[in-house]
């Protein structure tokens, strides 16, 4: 077992050990002193939109089950029926008046009370059991809130508050929502669902990663841009496919001046006033909707907002321009399973919603043409590291750098490691804090 001082030795201003990314020891407290402590995101509330309304999930490997109430609300449980301990809901989603168990027919009350038990309350007399005793229904995590629609759960009782946590990721999530007429939004459709055999630290880290993007995407990238001079020479609007593949060959410069901004607890957020997606061509019916619903100062203001890519450390990330998440679920030191979800603005046109389904088509699928450049730049790290090369890897990259910025973090040039380091004295809170000692 680890100390608190040799897990803090492992992370160094400039460097952190390769360990961290490979021994599954650590990776099992991350599950305990990260992933059991921080706010980590559970689904949408549009996911279980109706009384009865239902979704499973996990939480830190364990899995939960999200439920609508009678009165509106949502509850979360853990997904362990109280009898025998087997999960009560296997499906993804559904819907149903009381929820049973599978195995020996004990079932639940939406609110989780337990409704009815196999054979009747009399076989359990001597044990001293009553279908009143809370332990006899669903338990629920301890903590649960939800920003703007965006359910998130932490298996600690003593949470701070989320929206306290969020920091300045929160207006990430603030302009993904206003983008909408409606300021709503409904996840659509199914979820893209991939398998990488890495830790999970290289996905959070690449999102930010401005560096990696011209070398990486070349062969992906850099012939969508070729392709699009030759097909479209003239055109001012080329094809959604060009237009979303060409940005990820841009030149150095271009990621430099999109910046990298970093905030407590390893949140981070890359672009702002510009990203990949800002050229997009615009969609009038869209711009219409808009402007009818928040006047075109306020437009302005919504569409001025254009961040790449927002980490919500330590597993959820968004891009608002482009209304899609991507959400982390950690299953061993070497092997993590990603999701990504599209979701629909509320009372925009269509074609918005097949824009976004398109982007996560081609860069979020893992069938697509830019993340298996990605996949495969995890698999060499993950495999670089087992080497008896050296221990130490390298986030010096403009270490100082970094200038204080008006959201209470700091900003750098875009490829600078600033936002690594960052991720890393989070990970060193969390390891190392006090009652991390378990």
């Amino acid at each position: 077992m680890y100390s608190n001082s040799e897990l803090a030795g492992l992370i160094r201003d400039d460097a952190v050990h390769r360990s961290v990314y490979t021994d599954p020891e650590i990776f099992e407290l991350e599950m305990r002193r990260i992933w059991g402590r921080a706010w980590i995101y559970v689904a949408h509330e549009s996911q279980v939109p109706l009384k009865g309304s239902f979704f499973t999930t996990t939480l830190a490997r364990q899995p939960v089950l999200l439920v609508r109430q009678d009165d509106e609300t949502i509850n979360l449980f853990f997904n362990r029926c109280a009898h025998k301990g087997a999960k009560v809901i296997e499906v993804e989603s559904g819907r149903a008046p009381v929820l049973r168990c599978g195995y020996h027919g004990w079932s639940y009350e939406v609110d989780g009370r337990c409704k009815h038990v196999t054979g009747g309350d009399a076989a359990y007399k001597a044990s001293g059991y009553s279908r009143k005793d809370p332990c006899m229904g669903l338990q629920k995590v301890p903590g649960v809130a939800s920003y703007r629609g965006f359910i998130f759960a932490s298996l600690a009782p003593d949470a701070p508050d989320l929206r306290t946590w969020l920091g300045a990721t929160a207006t990430s999530i603030d302009n993904m929502v206003d983008r909408s007429p409606e300021g709503k939004l409904e996840v659509t459709g199914g979820v893209l669902r991939y398998h990488h055999d890495s830790n999970w630290k290289f996905f959070v880290e690449n999102l930010n990663d401005m560096m990696h993007a011209m070398i990486a995407h070349q062969s992906s990238a850099q012939t969508a841009r070729v392709m699009g001079k030759e097909l479209f020479p003239d055109d001012p609007n080329p094809p959604a496919e060009i237009q979303i593949l060409s940005p990820f060959a841009e030149n150095t410069s271009f990621f430099e001046e999109m910046g990298v901004h970093a905030f407590d607890n390893g949140h981070s957020y890359s672009g702002g006033k510009t990203s990949i997606h800002a050229n997009y061509s615009g969609i009038p019916e869209y711009e219409e909707a808009m402007e009818k619903a928040y006047g075109k100062e306020r437009v302005a203001e919504i569409f001025s907002l254009n961040r790449h890519n927002t980490v919500v450390y330590p597993g959820f990330t968004l891009k608002g321009a482009i209304q899609t998440i991507r959400v982390v679920k950690p299953v061993a030191v070497d092997q993590t399973v990603i999701e990504s979800w599209t979701l629909r603005l509320v009372g925009a046109p269509e074609e918005m919603l097949r824009r976004s389904i398109l982007y996560c088509n081609l860069i979020n699928s893992s069938g697509n043409l830019v993340g298996p450049d990605d996949h495969e730049a995890y698999h060499r790290l993950q495999n670089g590291l087992t080497t008896d090369a050296g221990d130490w890897v390298s986030m010096g990259r403009y270490l100082g750098n970094e200038e204080p910025n008006d959201e209470g973090g700091f900003s750098a040039t875009g490829s600078s490691d600033m936002v690594f380091r960052s991720q890393f004295k989070a990970w060193k809170n969390y390891m190392t804090a006090n009652g991390a000692g378990d």
